[in-house]
């Protein structure tokens, strides 16, 4: 027997970080704004089960400009998932691009923020609030310098490690720093090139094999995560990121 989970329309939320005000959309614009997914009943007694919706959130520049560049990775983590998911990126909401539906029976919400890098928390924090969503289930992907070209790393929190982006969005979460991040590697820039120059760039061409590589396997963990949480299976993951690059 099949059910739909509807979370309701609220505009001021009950989550631990701050209260935000956020403009409820227009009558017409409700199917967009609320996450929906079809699950299963497995108890006997008819007890309903309710999945925690997950909110997926890569950070990047918007526009053609940026398109293909380093510091555009977390967008492009983003389009993956939608494509592979089958999930349309068709809504504008909090300043940010977004899709609605889900993985599995879990429902998922999928954020481009179009506020530029720096300034993402903007989109982060009110989403998060109106979809009530708790802090263990937002994911930030995003660009990682500490971390080789193409090497993926999962975390369960973290700092902000100097990235933009990331301060930002702790900013806007009342400074916590409790939730997932999903970490692109992009290398450091080579010699004395400016550090600002090197984010935006694009890859050369080797390296952007070894990034699609990436976003292939980066779309499968993102799967494991939402359906199995921080499992043996994200461990093995990320031990096996760590030497990916190493030859026997």
């Amino acid at each position: 027997m099949l059910y739909a989970i509807s979370f309701p329309k609220i505009c001021i939320t009950s989550v631990p970080y701050p209260k935000i005000r956020t403009p409820c959309p227009p009558r017409g614009h409700l199917a967009s704004t609320r996450l929906r997914v079809l699950a299963s009943l497995p108890e006997p007694n008819g007890a309903k089960t309710e999945y925690t919706p997950w909110l997926i959130v890569g950070l990047g520049n918007p526009g053609n400009k940026y398109h293909g560049t380093r510091h555009n990775v977390g967008f492009e983590m983003i389009d993956r998932v939608s494509q592979a998911e089958g999930i349309l990126m068709n809504t504008i909401q909090s300043k940010a691009l977004i899709g609605i539906g889900s993985i599995g029976e879990v429902p998922i919400l999928l954020a481009k923020p179009q506020t530029y890098v720096n300034f993402s928390g903007e989109s982060v924090g009110p989403l998060a609030a109106y979809y009530q969503v708790p802090l263990r289930h937002i994911l930030l992907v995003y660009d990682e310098m500490s971390l080789p070209n193409g090497v993926l790393r999962l975390q369960p929190k973290g700092g902000h490690g100097h990235h933009n982006g990331v301060k930002s969005v702790m900013e806007h979460l009342d400074g916590r720093r409790e939730f997932p991040r999903f970490c692109i590697g992009i290398g450091n820039p080579p010699g004395a090139m400016d550090m600002k120059a090197y984010l935006l760039q694009k890859f050369s061409a080797i390296e952007r094999e070894q990034v699609d590589a990436a976003m292939e396997q980066g779309v499968e963990a993102v799967r494991t995560l939402v359906l199995e949480g921080f499992s043996s299976r994200i461990t093995r993951f990320n031990l096996g990121q760590k030497y990916k690059h190493n030859k026997v």
